[in-house]
């Protein structure tokens, strides 16, 4: 099978195509052929590295969101059969086989059923963003451990940074649970993507007052704010967000500390909530795995620019392109045609 790996963290250059032996199915485990990867900003990342040159014991695969067809399963797997189309998640957390690559053996609970084949590029999508954006939306200890729909009714959610990834499935994900969504922007282009997700209020944070504006829209506070960037908004997420709120932090590019304005926060009782996908708790896991699948069945996680979120394609061969296209912030969600089309 054909297969992109790096041998040492690098730039992008230490990505290679490679032919490997497609792997072996073990009690409890699927295989799944691979149609699309997702990358996400955690995949270069992982790539990048620390700054170590030593090679590897073993070659990884990048890349933690795919999705595909069930290829052959273990023995004690009930869920999938053989043939169905699913989405994967973490699959190269703590582990050595990502989703660049024509086929991936992950244990059962990791692969999960889609509703129909032409949601491959929404099951690719949704592993690393949603997942976040749904811990990031339950956080409070005032709302539901799992979001269905109308379960946020009546509340209201700030979503900054409401055309990335994250706040892209933060936004459709409140919208299905019924919550009023207020998001912030920077451009005319990203407030139109963001109204295409669904948010009913759009502040483009360059040339409105961010919280003057919010409360405006909601006078006695946000329930949650799902963050992407506390360094820059902390001051206005102070100001609008509720008493007993949330505020949930799952993004930064700085590495310096974060000044947390003691009296201000304690005055609210406001609630930090940093958030890394990979290690929450099993139960916070399975409840975003659960909602995640419940709004793909739905049709509210949908993809594409007509949904807010546009698809940038490279083939399998162009992983090191796709995987610098997220580096430098491409607006959109990046996929990998592991498969070619006409092969689908």
């Amino acid at each position: 099978m054909k297969a992109v790996q790096y041998r040492r963290a690098g730039d992008s250059s230490v990505l290679e195509l490679v032919d490997r032996p497609v792997p072996e199915v073990s009690k409890g485990e699927v295989r799944v052929r691979i149609v699309v990867s997702g990358v996400n900003p955690t995949d270069w990342k992982s790539r990048a590295g620390s700054g170590s040159s030593d090679e590897f014991d073993t070659p990884k695969v990048p890349n933690q969101d795919g999705a595909g067809f069930v290829d052959a399963i273990g023995d004690d797997v009930e869920h999938v059969r053989v043939g169905d189309p699913v989405w994967v998640w973490d699959a190269a957390w703590q582990r050595d086989d990502g989703t660049a690559q024509e086929y991936v053996v992950l244990p059962e609970y990791q692969v999960v059923p889609l509703p129909d084949e032409a949601l491959l590029d929404v099951g690719a999508s949704v592993g690393i963003p949603a997942l976040t954006a749904h811990r990031a939306l339950t956080a409070s200890e005032t709302l539901p451990d799992r979001l269905t729909p109308a379960s946020l009714h009546g509340r209201t959610i700030l979503v900054t940074g409401g055309a990335g990834a994250v706040g892209h499935a933060a936004i459709q994900l409140a919208v299905w649970a019924g919550a009023t969504v207020i998001t912030t922007i920077s451009s005319d282009d990203k407030a139109a993507l963001a109204r295409a997700a669904g948010a009913h209020h759009i502040v483009n944070y360059r040339t409105e007052d961010v919280a003057a504006r919010v409360r405006d829209i909601a006078a006695g506070g946000v329930d949650v704010i799902v963050d992407v960037n506390p360094y820059a908004n902390l001051e206005a997420d102070l100001a609008v967000i509720a008493p007993s709120g949330t505020l949930s932090l799952y993004a930064t590019d700085s590495s310096e500390p974060l000044a947390v304005p003691f009296r201000e926060s304690m005055v609210k009782n406001i609630r930090f909530q940093f958030i890394l996908t990979y290690t929450t708790t099993s139960t916070q896991k399975q409840n975003a795995v659960d909602a995640v699948s419940d709004a793909i069945a739905d049709g509210a996680l949908a993809v594409g620019e007509e949904a807010g979120l546009p698809l940038h394609r490279f083939a399998l061969a162009e992983t090191a392109q796709a995987h610098d296209a997220v580096e430098n912030n491409t607006v959109g969600k990046v996929l990998i045609d592991v498969t070619q089309k006409e092969n689908r």
